[in-house]
């Protein structure tokens, strides 16, 4: 996937989860909105490079997007925006695997659910007009150690998607939870336990009710992003 045009410079602070100080190579210092409502850690840091995109649309108060920071080894993808077109890309184009025929991939499709009725995922694929594969995507930045971890801080929400793909199996569909690695270091995947252990049981909990993992490897080009690898987890 093709990024906008990207602006270099670096990071100064995050603050107020959705904005970020970025200093441009002129010396320009921009409020750029921060699309991700994780901790970030490991993700950034005071001076580390930085890459934004801009915008001209007229009713965004923030113009510029923080899309990307390099820590050191290559860039960290913290725009979660991005991924889901990504892994959606990818499956349209079979570098993700699936095993599953289907001749539409639909994006934020509603899941009917008692106890959650207002409900979405992130992709749903279908076949013959009949639906047949829901997908959870979460972008996974976290590094410990050679893991990289999700998530990065207590997500109710990301627990919530655990239950809806469990629910979405029982009604006979396939429920996929694709991990994108959005880093270059890090050798596995791992749920993050130490910070959210409700979640990592959970994982495991609807992993053995037939929820499926897809841990897939992002690759950060100098104008893009592609798949580099695709695993399934445990």
């Amino acid at each position: 996937m093709l990024l906008p045009a990207l602006t270099s410079g670096k990071i100064l602070r995050r603050y107020k989860r959705f904005f970020a100080d970025v200093e441009l190579e002129t010396g320009e210092v921009v409020v750029a909105h921060c699309p991700n409502t994780g901790a970030m850690t490991s993700c950034w840091k005071p001076g580390a490079p930085a890459q934004v995109s801009y915008s001209d649309n007229p009713k965004r108060k923030l113009k510029w997007t923080l899309e990307r920071v390099d820590m050191g080894q290559g860039w960290v993808g913290v725009n979660t925006a991005r991924v889901n077109h990504v892994i959606a890309e990818g499956i349209r184009q079979h570098s993700i695997p699936v095993d599953e025929p289907f001749d539409e991939l639909q994006t934020e499709p509603r899941f009917e659910s008692l106890n959650h009725p207002k409900s979405r995922f992130d992709i749903l694929l279908h076949n013959n007009g009949e639906p047949r594969v829901y997908i959870e995507v979460k972008n996974t930045t976290l590094l410990i150690e050679d893991s990289i971890q999700f998530p990065d801080a207590v997500t109710e929400r990301g627990r919530k998607h655990l239950l809806l793909l469990s629910e979405s199996v029982q009604q006979g569909y396939r429920g996929i939870i694709v991990f994108a690695l959005n880093r270059p270091e890090g050798n596995n995947f791992q749920a993050a336990s130490n910070i959210d252990p409700d979640y990592a049981e959970c994982l495991e909990q609807v992993v053995a009710q037939g929820v499926e993992i897809k841990v897939v490897r992002l690759k950060h080009t100098t104008d893009g992003i592609e798949i580099a690898g695709v695993a399934s987890y445990p």
